[in-house]
């Protein structure tokens, strides 16, 4: 049976809350994971004494997406899908929808779902081992390609899509998505500077400016990310999705 996820809040004095998610051991998160990173989020930016969130992740990896073997798991049946569904659902709009500022401090592989979280923030720091991909199309799915067109060019994204291919914390620099790469050893500290830079204002305007800035996004992230996953339901019902969740379950051993 896989652990439950980790998810740890803090708040400082200075207005910096940190959430940490530790699920070993690639934290590829299972639908309980996904339902209380959620939670959390919203929570903190339902508190008015937090200014910011800094959302990272302990361990290999800062996310991997869904835990596939739960999937797996439930035999001739579409509870753990339909759950998985909903709570990335759920999670991605938390980032979003935060009240307040998230800036996303990324470590070695962001992939599947946490290209929702990270392509939904507001702010992001990574290492210089960092590496960002969506490998859905490998386990007989879809989604997030919502998110990770926030963060490469639109033909980078379907290749990267089509192909499976990793883009590195460089190339998201390059891109002008990722706003600072730096040593693993900097990170949190890395992402700490920026949130505290943000923590500084006036709190009501920086609430303000968060509302203000979704409101104008040219995508609806949540309707265009609600349509990708129909197509990953739609092919569950055909049965071949199973097939290749299979063959990337004896792959990855």
């Amino acid at each position: 049976m896989t652990p439950p996820a980790l998810v740890t809040a803090t708040v400082g004095d200075d207005g910096i809350a940190e959430v940490v998610v530790e699920a070993p051991p690639v934290n590829a998160l299972t639908v309980a994971g996904w339902f209380e990173l959620a939670r959390v989020l919203r929570e903190l930016g339902d508190d008015d004494a937090v200014r910011v969130v800094v959302l990272r992740a302990e361990g290999r990896g800062f996310n991997a997406g869904v835990d596939i073997k739960e999937i797996q798991a439930d035999a001739g049946g579409h509870r753990a899908l339909l759950g998985a569904n909903r709570g990335c659902y759920a999670a991605f709009a938390a980032v979003y929808e935060c009240a307040v500022p998230v800036v996303a401090a990324v470590h070695g592989f962001c992939l599947g779902g946490g290209i929702g979280l990270v392509g939904n923030a507001d702010v992001i720091v990574a290492s210089d081992d960092a590496t960002f991909g969506l490998p859905e199309v490998d386990r007989g799915a879809l989604g997030a390609a919502t998110h990770l067109a926030r963060l490469v060019p639109q033909h980078k994204m379907r290749a990267m899509m089509y192909t499976s291919a990793t883009a590195t914390a460089a190339e998201l620099h390059a891109f002008g998505s990722v706003l600072e790469v730096v040593p693993r050893e900097r990170l949190r500290d890395a992402a700490r500077v920026v949130a505290a830079q943000i923590a500084a204002k006036n709190p009501l305007v920086i609430r303000a400016a968060k509302e203000a800035l979704n409101g104008i996004d040219p995508v609806d992230v949540k309707r265009s990310y609600r349509f990708e996953q129909g197509f990953t339901f739609e092919l569950n019902l055909d049965g071949v999705a199973d097939e290749v969740r299979d063959t990337f379950g004896r792959t990855e051993g």
